[in-house]
């Protein structure tokens, strides 16, 4: 496949990772030609130099006969008019563009993105993606990562496993046997900064990284296998109202389970429009740091404080600050991978970052075969898979042990007629099954080939 990819900041360079190990024909087009010698230096990829948008630009990418444009510049005007340059001058068939203004995603202006009109295949907002997240991290106070897959009947779970973990030691197979009415199973580990999928000999150790496949009404009991306490959070402060805690605190107003939330914002103005916005929760102006201010908003009685300004060290200082105080869970938005490494020195819960989110929506729409998600794990190390079974596919009416999936995959559960099975080596998938596979990036390829007919790409 021909891709095109406009923007070689830190979404667009993880994409063309992706895709370029992927044996992909991949071009990455940026005005700055530093990112674009990064780009074609370090990955098996082209570089252009210049405006994305210009159409001599997209023609010397190769346009005419690209397969797919994706559109990940810092504007989102460039990125809307090179979709549109994309389809009226060099008719390419598919064109992805991230668009941040929320203007331009107000559903009543949806059919500006038609193809008589502005054409657009796939819009992706990374600020709604980031605040899903956050509701999703809320949702599992005791996990560090969270997903849900299989039409939200199954959640990814990242367990951080502790001294006082009750299952440590105990190799796998054993965990089977000892909870065999418990739907979940361990897909991923990491271990030292390694991920590794497990195999049924392996053991837990104190201070793993676990992902878990759980069944959504096992969630609970799996937390608390591996040593965790759920709790459901009645309290929050959100330090950030902008698009994203906007977005989580109307959210969490039209919860079904009553959640206080309380918003601290610096900006007057953008404060003064959350507020407006909002009808139950309180907004406070002021500085998400100040400790005065924090305890305004009662944050040593929160359960939880999550803070998403656009500035990844006032989330951080924000997160500390409040745990300081009293609060027992802290979530940072962090933009930059390698801040990543200091949320355990600080004692920050769980992270979410933007980036990972935008890579994974935009992975979910360009995988081969019938892939309805993707989960990106880590810096780019894994994802999580989930697809449909067609009748042609070298998988279906297999049993899983005499499917050849590569050592790093690891299918995690499987949906049929509305059941969610657990999957064993004799379990067999059969044509319409929804899969959930997880597989280390360099392993995608293949599950890929195994998922896929033909050359159907969407």
């Amino acid at each position: 496949m021909k891709v095109i990819i406009c923007g070689a900041g830190q979404v667009g360079w993880q994409i063309a990772r992706h895709l370029s190990g992927e044996r992909n024909d991949i071009t990455v087009v940026d005005q700055n030609p530093d990112l674009v010698r990064r780009a074609a230096e370090t990955l098996d990829v082209q570089g252009i130099a210049g405006h994305a948008s210009y159409p001599d630009v997209l023609d010397r990418a190769g346009a005419r006969d690209a397969d797919m444009v994706i559109a990940a510049t810092y504007s989102d005007e460039v990125n809307m008019v090179t979709c549109q340059v994309a389809h009226s001058v060099f008719a390419v068939p598919r064109k992805i563009a991230r668009l941040r203004a929320q203007s331009y995603l107000t559903a009543i202006y949806s059919d500006l993105y038609r193809r008589d009109h502005m054409p657009i295949d796939v819009v992706i907002s990374p600020e709604r993606e980031v605040a899903e997240a956050a509701l999703q991290r809320l949702a599992t106070p005791a996990a560090f990562d969270t997903e849900s897959f299989l039409d939200g009947a199954v959640k990814l779970l990242g367990i951080h496993l502790e001294e006082d973990c009750p299952v440590l030691g105990t190799p796998l197979r054993e965990l089977t046997e000892l909870f065999s009415t418990l739907n979940a199973l361990v897909v991923g580990i990491r271990r030292e900064g390694t991920l590794f999928t497990p195999e049924a000999r392996d053991q837990l150790f104190a201070d793993d990284q676990i992902y878990v496949a759980a069944h959504q009404s096992d969630v609970d009991r799996t937390l608390e296998i591996f040593g965790k306490t759920p709790k459901k959070q009645e309290r929050v402060v959100i330090v950030g109202g902008g698009n994203v805690g906007l977005a989580v605190a109307r959210a969490l107003e039209g919860s079904e389970h009553r959640v206080r939330a309380k918003v601290i914002e610096r900006s007057r103005a953008v404060a003064e429009r959350a507020a407006d916005a909002l009808e139950r929760t309180i907004v406070l102006n002021g500085d998400g740091m100040d400790s005065s201010l924090l305890q305004e908003a009662n944050i040593e009685r929160a359960d939880a404080v999550l803070c998403v300004t656009d500035d990844d060290k006032v989330n951080l200082l924000a997160a500390v600050r409040a745990k300081q105080k009293g609060c027992p869970f802290a979530i940072a938005l962090v933009n930059d991978p390698s801040l990543v490494p200091l949320l355990a020195a600080l004692d920050i819960d769980a992270y979410i970052s933007p980036r990972a989110t935008t890579v994974s929506s935009i992975l979910r729409h360009i995988r081969h075969g019938r892939v309805r998600r993707v989960y990106s794990i880590g810096d780019a190390e894994a994802e999580v898979i989930e697809a449909q079974v067609l009748s042609t596919s070298s998988i279906a009416g297999k049993l899983i042990r005499d499917v050849d999936f590569p050592e790093g995959a690891l299918v995690g559960a499987i949906k049929r007629s509305g059941e969610i099975i657990r999957p064993r080596g004799t379990t067999r998938i059969v044509e319409g099954d929804l899969v959930m596979i997880f597989a280390m990036s360099e392993d995608v390829p293949e599950v890929e080939r195994l998922l896929q007919v033909s050359i159907d790409f969407f």
